[in-house]
């Protein structure tokens, strides 16, 4: 691990970075009363229409105790509803309530916001080169993750 140390130094100061010049360390994410979590859990819910909890500890490998307090919450001030499955009686399908798609969607335009913030003094050219560099990097760790 010695000979990769300069390597993850450079990883983690680039994490560093990144979560902070996005304001992800917050309790509140873009100026919420939402942790970046509950935002992301709200974003699975959004994406998949009807999910189970254990498809969304599956997506973002959340802890299933943490999600669970999270649910109740999102349940008890009306952002989810919960239903059986049609085809397993024993799945709960979760989904996003008027008011909760009222939340992701002020999440969603608040997050194009700041990242339209940053990318604002690119060119299409440098824009495009970004995401060029994103795409490899998340295409470089997936392949090794496999």
């Amino acid at each position: 691990m010695k000979a990769k140390q300069p390597v993850i130094d450079k990883i983690r100061k680039f994490n560093r970075y990144y979560t902070k010049l996005l304001g992800l360390m917050d309790n509140h994410l873009l100026e919420s009363k939402y942790s970046l979590a509950e935002a992301r859990i709200l974003y699975e819910i959004q994406a998949m229409g009807k999910i189970s909890a254990s498809q969304i500890i599956s997506a973002i490998d959340i802890d299933k105790g943490y999600l669970s307090k999270v649910l109740k919450h999102f349940e008890k001030t009306g952002l989810i509803s919960k239903e059986l499955s049609d085809t397993d009686g024993r799945v709960i399908l979760l989904s996003l309530t008027d008011q909760g798609k009222i939340i992701y969607g002020e999440l969603d335009r608040a997050s194009n916001l700041q990242v339209d913030a940053l990318i604002s003094k690119f060119n299409d050219d440098e824009q495009k080169e970004l995401t060029t560099h994103m795409h490899a990097i998340m295409e470089m760790l997936s392949l090794k993750d496999s």
